[in-house]
């Protein structure tokens, strides 16, 4: 089925981010009229980066979602008529399952594809001190498939009971002796219905004389206890080896300190996950999570309690003296409690300025009898008694009834118990201790590697939470045997549950039905594109409107001397009266823009620009104050050509 797809489709072609960004620079910008500040062409420039930026963004989004999506349909075709939304399962003519096969040298492994519990041995021992009908070992195993993104032919062993001990234990190909080679132990867990109280630790049983598999229960030696276990909300990650007493030869259990990392998503995902433990010869260890370190550290100095004991302890038969002062601050025996100090004032008491209020009934009761109940047809006051009707609150105490008394208030003059002030002690001698004397029971043990040898894996679980999935046990010495079979077991899994994930608009509305709050992140996130996209991209007159400003301020702003003053009344009166086309033109010359847009379609001044000119006019009014005189004395000079000098004036004001 992926064939026909692969065959008859070409594959999408898609266009670079770079291609995109530069579709929207390539434009070229309208001309403009240069002026001073920001002109239109930095607003064009500004707009078309903009334009390429949202447009970049969007394709990136856009992408994302589609390489998302892709991933399961390379996998696992497009026909949603044999593949249900619910479940997908891979063809089987695109992948096939295959039982990992380990290289190298291994000491255990376990696939249980097979179907059969072959080699494995459940317990019929009895926990100590419990009823015999808890402390039997009957909860139930079975071989069965993961629950979600099943592999077909994939097959794991399942705890099935809720509330029952399970115990159930294989021995090993050779027992594992601690020398020159690391150790490395590996298995994948899913709680497939989450955990609720419960764990899916293994133990690595001691290589002893009386080691029966069928007699395997929480008392059993072993010597590593490795796994995830939880109870309420407290997330473990256990490590825990059984270390030899040189001398006394007893076994003292040590554990690693806790992870860093947040442990509660591999138990409540619901996914399969995978746990390694790495043991090495230098006397570190190394803990792992789906293949990435959670915890390291020495088992030296990372452990509790330390390997080795302390070189001193304290005497155990060194006593404290009877004269030994350890106390730090003493009361003051020089204070003295004084004259008005009243210890028998209470705390609170009655309000004197209270007043009853009016109204308030101090005959009446607070409850009555409920006058509308009725006393039930079955009643027997034989069996049940005299029958009362239930009682209520007394409508008439809406103010208040029966016998009223005031409020209590704090009492000022209350000051308690007397008691004289602390000082310090001046017999102090400091806190007592007793005297360290030579550990009889130290040693140095420099090489903790060195434990003792086990020869089986056992399961020895309890668990509110039924379905718990174990699959692929693997113990060895090579790293590249564990990644080898981690990529033929767990990797498949990891491959099928990614595939399986829905697209990222459906987690989104997923995660908005549980946090509504999201809603609004989301209108934010898909308006701030639109709204950035509608600022640089929408048509504008912003350009003209700023060239018509340009060129105003430009005129507005040139002195007017006395000189070219004359000029323009001479000017005027060699040409009194000119067609309305000629002064048209003239405009046009003198760098004026005509009153219209690129379109042709006229063009209203805005409020802004009458603003602007208004306000320069004012600026230049103090500029022009200055040369009244002269402007009166050309008036007076031209004589009778005071009258074209003032149309002058009148048509300048209307120009500008």
């Amino acid at each position: 089925m992926q064939g026909e797809h692969s065959t008859t489709e070409p594959p999408v072609q898609r266009k670079p981010i770079a291609w995109a960004l530069g579709q929207s620079e390539a434009r070229e910008p309208q001309p403009h009229r240069d002026r001073p500040g920001a002109g239109p062409g930095a607003i064009d420039s500004m707009r078309f980066r903009g334009l390429g930026l949202c447009l970049g963004l969007l394709f990136i989004s856009a992408n994302a979602d589609f390489a998302d999506d892709s991933v399961e349909v390379e996998d696992f075709g497009e026909n949603s008529e044999e593949i249900g939304a619910e479940e997908a399962t891979p063809s089987p003519e695109v992948f096939k399952y295959k039982t990992p096969q380990p290289i190298g040298e291994v000491y255990f492994t376990e696939t249980f594809d097979s179907g059969k519990l072959a080699g494995w041995v459940l317990s019929k021992a009895k926990k100590d001190d419990m009823d015999s009908e808890i402390s039997i070992y009957d909860g139930r195993w079975e071989i069965e498939e993961l629950k979600e993104n099943q592999v077909p032919g994939d097959r794991g062993l399942v705890l099935k009971s809720r509330a029952k001990h399970h115990a159930v234990a294989a021995a090993l190909e050779r027992p594992f002796v601690f020398a020159d080679k690391p150790l490395i132990v590996q298995y994948e867990v899913n709680f497939q219905e989450g955990i609720d109280c419960g764990g899916a630790y293994i133990k690595l049983l001691a290589d002893t004389d009386d080691l029966i598999l069928e007699n395997f229960y929480d008392k059993t030696s072993y010597t590593i206890m490795f796994g995830p276990d939880k109870c309420g909300e407290d997330y473990k990650l256990h490590f825990i080896f059984r270390h030899k007493h040189p001398k006394t030869g007893v076994f003292e259990e040590k554990h690693a300190k806790p992870p860093d990392v947040d442990l509660k998503e591999f138990f409540t995902d619901r996914k399969t996950h995978l746990y390694t433990l790495v043991l090495s010869p230098d006397d570190t260890f190394e803990i792992l999570i789906d293949q990435k370190v959670v915890n390291k550290g020495s088992l030296l100095a990372d452990v509790v309690p330390p390997v080795n004991p302390p070189r001193e302890i304290d005497d155990p038969n060194d006593k404290k003296p009877s004269e030994w002062d350890d106390r730090a601050k003493i009361p003051d025996p020089s204070a003295v409690k004084p004259d008005d100090w009243d210890e028998n004032e209470p705390v609170q008491i009655e309000d004197l300025s209270a007043v009853k209020p009016e109204g308030w009934l101090d005959d009446e009761p607070k409850f009555i009898p409920n006058p509308n109940a009725v006393k039930p047809d079955d009643w027997n006051e034989d069996l049940d008694g005299e029958w009362e009707a239930p009682r209520m609150p007394n409508p008439a105490c809406h103010i208040g009834c029966g016998e009223w008394k005031p409020p209590m208030i704090d009492n000022p003059k209350y000051k308690g118990v007397w008691r004289p002030p602390m000082v310090s002690n001046p017999d102090y001698q400091g806190i007592w201790s007793p005297q360290k004397v030579p550990n009889p029971d130290y040693f140095e043990d420099n090489h903790p590697f060195l434990l003792t040898s086990f020869r089986a894996l056992g399961l020895e679980l309890w668990s509110m939470t039924p379905d718990i999935y174990f699959d692929n046990f693997i113990i060895c010495s090579e790293k590249e045997t564990a990644d080898h079979w981690a990529t033929e077991g767990w990797g498949v899994k990891l491959i099928v549950a990614n595939a399986n994930e829905p697209g990222v608009f459906t987690q989104l509305m997923v995660a908005a039905k549980e946090r509504p709050w999201l809603w609004l992140i989301y209108f934010v996130t898909a308006g701030l594109p639109i709204a950035l996209i509608t600022l640089f991209c929408w048509p504008r007159k912003v350009k003209k409107k700023y060239e018509v400003a340009a060129s105003m301020k430009t005129d507005l702003c040139k002195p007017q001397t006395k000189g070219a003053l004359e000029q323009e009344v001479q000017e005027e009166k060699a040409a009194p009266e000119q067609p309305a086309d000629l002064e048209e033109e003239k405009k046009q010359s003198d760098g004026e823009v005509p009153e219209k847009e690129e379109e042709g379609e006229p063009e209203e001044r805005s409020q802004e620009e009458i603003e602007i000119i208004e306000g320069q006019e004012e600026g230049n009014k103090s500029n022009k104050s200055g040369s009244e005189d002269e402007m009166k004395e050309a008036d007076e000079s031209t004589g009778s050509g005071d009258g074209p000098v003032k149309s002058l004036r009148k048509r300048r004001v209307r120009k500008d």
